[in-house]
């Protein structure tokens, strides 16, 4: 298990918002928790210094490719960059410092899966390069991948038949629980158990981690295979529930004795 930072980017800013209240026709909509006076440029800095790898950049939006830029700059190889990924742009993103793309929209939209467009992408940047967003959201007791900034339900469970065949397209997934994600209330116990109950690739879960507890479960319940990020609860975001040092200090000794 690894601590995975983030740095999420909303109109050039780094933001930590509650993702589901995110709307491409309304901003009136959002509901931002914390806006950071630091550039991008100074997380991924940071990440570096503290030899955090394997962390994502997600554009939230138009008016972020700078900012993301900037952090791929201060931290070359070693983030992903998500937000906007498709055919068009996937392999620029690499050639300016992403160690891999996270892919959504491009793939899940409109509540379809194009696989067509997975085949395509993967084929054309190499699986070792893509990371899949399998986002998803609880409903009549199963997680389905939502798309359309998490608006609208797939017909595609997160079960272990769907991870098998996205697996061979990919080379890890970032997923998110998106009924608690942003609001510091706690995991997604059931989902995290799920991931790692099939545990074959890397895979990042991200969603109301608050606490040393939060972790603890991730680790108990994701048999020491499932990442996790922390948003909003983290101090450097400017939250109270966690504090970015300890985190950094644990990553360095493989989460042991937590």
């Amino acid at each position: 298990m690894k601590f995975r930072p983030c740095i999420d980017l909303h109109g050039g800013v780094v933001k930590q918002i509650v993702g589901s209240t995110l709307s491409e026709k309304d901003d009136n909509t959002l509901i931002t928790n914390y806006a950071s006076d630091r550039p991008a440029s100074w997380y991924a800095d940071a990440y570096r210094k503290d030899r955090l790898t394997g962390g994502h950049v997600i554009r939230l939006g138009p008016g972020n490719d700078e900012a993301a830029k900037e952090a791929m700059s201060a931290w070359p190889g070693g983030l992903h960059l998500g937000g906007g990924v498709d055919i068009s742009n996937a392999g620029q993103w690499l050639e300016w410092g992403a160690e891999k793309v996270i892919v959504t929209s491009y793939i899940f939209s409109e509540g379809q899966v194009h696989q067509d467009r997975l085949q395509e992408l993967s084929e054309s940047i190499g699986a070792n390069k893509l990371v899949l967003d399998l986002s998803c959201r609880k409903k009549d007791g199963r997680y389905w991948i939502v798309t359309d900034r998490w608006q609208n339900f797939t017909q595609v469970e997160v079960d272990a038949s769907s991870l098998d065949y996205f697996s061979a397209h990919c080379s890890e997934f970032l997923i998110h629980g998106v009924d608690v994600e942003g609001k510091s209330g706690g995991i997604e116990s059931e989902l995290v158990e799920r991931l790692g109950n099939w545990g074959k690739m890397p895979i990042t879960y991200a969603g109301g981690v608050r606490s040393w507890e939060d972790i603890r479960r991730i680790n108990e319940l994701g048999a020491k295979k499932i990442d996790f990020t922390v948003g909003s609860a983290l101090d450097i975001f400017g939250g109270t529930g966690l504090k970015y040092v300890e985190l950094v200090e644990k990553n360095g000794i493989g989460f042991k004795n937590i």
